[in-house]
């Protein structure tokens, strides 16, 4: 039975994990939920700017967004207690607004009826769970409630981390975020409550801040308070790298560094991590689904334990393949822990019939019994 999904927001992120959603089976998306006229929406998930055309039909009326053959429930509700999650039986929720994102705000969604409640950006404290796939997936516990994807460049910046504290231990390091620019800057000079961001995106590089290192700390816990990172926003519509500086606990080669990377891309981070020797720019990688993309002949070290690696990322594709993907995960685990809860009632509920068939059968015995004795 296909699970039901729910997508919060409907922006970039959001329209981009509805096309890998489209795509999973037993995975149907139900309702949207954003203040922007349907018309609008329809438009703007058919045609992007940095993804290209999406190739089914797409329409839109004052109820459903329908794509392809599939009628979506279209919504205008500020309130997410007021969203009728219960009634459309929503397992998930994406909250891709990022504004929901404490504990208290994203449980307005179970508040009205949704089961788990999954975000699109890093959850501010409470009881969320922070998965980054292919670094502590295997650590997600479905009695949780909210999850969060954490952000894009945590998503690129954990793999590496991860594979260079396993293997060779990190002591301490900075890591620098070349990011293309979002919606969250200015494209001409205007007010921010940031005043880098509030110049011109377009022509600038902005030096921001970014919560990658302490959200890495979150899912690989070895390398908490090892690192410091910042961000340089760049005037391009998508791609984006990490370079990472570290000084690590034992000394390596470049060579070996590449070879643990590269077996890792084809081994347990299949899908998470790409390996590549090409000399490749920004705009290669438009459109790549993997969270990163290690690149090999940037690697170098200094010193024997002076290590510097870069890694790529599309900061959209990539980014909402792992927020679908983690979606599908969870709502996948909570299918099997409803079925086995069903399995252990039912267990339950026969036996206690087979105990209360046995108690009537030794009552009538009984009887039986005194009956024979009185004749």
């Amino acid at each position: 039975m296909a699970k039901r999904i729910a997508i919060n927001g409907f922006g970039r992120i959001g329209r981009l994990t509805l096309r890998n959603l489209l795509a999973k089976r037993d995975i149907e998306v139900v309702a949207i939920n954003d203040l922007t006229d349907n018309k609008t929406l329809a438009h703007l998930f058919k045609y992007d700017s940095a993804q290209g055309t999406y190739k089914g039909k797409v329409a839109a009326d004052d109820k459903y967004i329908t794509i392809g053959n599939k009628k979506i429930v279209a919504l205008t509700e500020r309130d997410p207690s007021k969203l009728p999650w219960k009634k459309l039986k929503v397992d998930v929720v994406l909250e891709c607004t990022g504004i929901f994102r404490t504990e208290e705000k994203a449980s307005l969604h179970r508040k009205a009826g949704a089961k788990k409640v999954v975000l699109s950006a890093p959850g501010k404290g409470g009881a969320i769970q922070t998965i980054v796939l292919g670094v502590n997936d295997s650590e997600l516990d479905i009695k949780n409630n909210i999850f969060s994807n954490a952000s894009c460049t945590t998503n690129c910046l954990a793999p590496v981390a991860k594979i260079l504290n396993d293997n060779w231990g990190i002591k301490y390091g900075s890591v620098n975020t070349t990011h293309a620019f979002t919606s969250d800057q200015r494209i001409q000079d205007a007010p921010h409550r940031d005043l880098r961001r509030a110049r011109a995106a377009t022509v600038n590089i902005i030096p921001t801040s970014t919560g990658a290192a302490v959200a890495t700390g979150l899912v690989v816990p070895e390398v908490a308070g090892k690192l410091s990172a910042m961000a340089l926003r760049v005037p391009v519509i998508t791609g984006s790298l990490v370079e990472v500086n570290v000084v690590l606990e034992k000394d390596v080669t470049a060579k070996e560094v590449n070879a643990v990377f590269q077996k890792m891309s084809r081994g347990k981070m299949k899908g998470v991590l790409e390996y590549t020797e090409d000399p490749i720019v920004s705009s290669d990688i438009i459109g790549n689904k993997h969270s990163s993309i290690f690149d090999s002949s940037l690697t170098n070290v200094i010193g024997g334990n002076f290590l510097k690696v870069v890694s790529w990322y599309d900061n959209e594709a990539g980014y909402s393949a792992r927020l679908a993907d983690l979606t599908a995960k969870i709502a996948k685990l909570s299918s099997r822990k409803t079925v086995v809860r069903k399995k252990a009632v039912a267990k339950r509920t026969a036996t206690k019939r087979t105990a209360t068939k046995k108690t009537v059968a030794k009552k009538a015995t009984k009887r039986t019994r005194k009956t024979s004795v009185a004749k």
